[in-house]
Order: structure tokens, then C-alpha cells, then sequence
């Protein structure tokens, strides 16, 4: 649990490169995370080459931070064949946060950059990957070793918490 109360979002990185065996534990979280009607929708695409992350960066607005990330996660989900495809969206939802947990707790730090539902930049980040069309992208998830320390907040409100008993 000390996890979930230590993640942050982590936008500046070392230039090291993260250890395929570290990605690939990384990965293996992702795809342990509960998904309707065991579906798991998921493909990751791991990109390490400098020009297409500097390409992947561009995509949004939001999506600067990751431009000298070592590493980034392409979440995609397959959109055929797929028993319960309307929870896909939480599907890919619970896997990114396994990833980034695992990600924490490995010492490493990340923050995730909403792709999906903006088809725009779905498409974008398909046509720079050259993913085929049964796939859609959901997020980029940026990460490596930190090169800033920032200490989570707060979010706790009791005053959201209703019991109805």
C-alpha cells in the first residue's frame, strides 16, 4: 500500500536508460489487473527511440513533459472480438495504474498523458507507431529514473465518504 500513498506524477527524468527486465516487470504488473469478463484488452507498445518519443510528445498539449523520457508505454486495446467492450475504458484504466505502482515501487518515476477518448490524437499516436486499425491507443505513460522529488498530497475528504447503511 505504501505505494499508492508514495506515487507522483514525475515529469523530469535522468538521462539513464531503464532496464529491459525492469519494463518488462513493469509490463507483467499491467497485465495482472482485473478486467471484465477476463478480456484483457491490452497491447503495450515501448518506445525507446529518441525520434519517436520527441514525435509521441507532441500529440498534445499535455504531452511535452515526456519528450526526454527514456522510456514511453503505449497502452492500445484491441476494439474487436471483445466480450464486455464497453468497460475497456476501465479495463486499461486499472492495468495503467498497476503499471504505474510497479513503476514506483521499482524506483523509477512516471506520469500518464490521456490519449484516448480524443480521436485526433488516438489517431495521431497510431499513425506515428504504425498501429494497425483493430487497435486504439489509450495513453502514453512516460517514465524513468526521477530527476525531481515531489511529496504526494493530501487527497483524503472525509466529507465525500457517505455511508448508507
Amino acid at each position: 500500500m505504501n505505494n499508492i500513498y508514495h506515487r507522483v506524477s514525475i515529469r523530469k527524468y535522468k538521462d539513464y536508460p531503464v532496464e529491459k527486465d525492469k519494463l518488462l516487470q513493469i509490463l507483467k504488473a499491467g497485465m495482472q489487473a482485473p478486467n471484465a469478463c477476463n478480456q484483457q484488452p491490452w497491447e503495450f507498445y515501448v518506445v525507446t527511440d529518441k525520434e519517436t518519443i520527441q514525435k509521441l510528445s507532441q500529440i498534445t498539449p499535455y504531452a511535452g513533459c515526456a519528450a526526454k523520457a527514456p522510456v514511453i508505454i503505449v497502452p492500445v486495446y484491441r476494439t474487436e472480438g471483445l466480450p464486455a467492450l464497453p468497460m475497456v475504458a476501465i479495463d486499461m484504466g486499472m492495468a495503467l495504474e498497476n503499471i504505474w505502482l510497479e513503476t514506483d515501487a521499482l524506483g523509477l518515476g512516471g506520469v500518464c498523458i490521456g490519449i484516448s477518448p480524443i480521436q485526433e490524437w488516438m489517431d495521431q499516436a497510431r499513425q506515428i507507431l504504425g498501429i494497425t486499425e483493430n487497435l486504439s491507443v489509450f495513453s502514453l505513460f512516460a517514465l524513468g529514473y526521477p530527476d525531481e522529488e515531489r511529496t504526494q498530497q493530501d487527497r483524503f475528504d472525509r466529507s465525500r465518504i457517505h455511508f448508507v447503511e
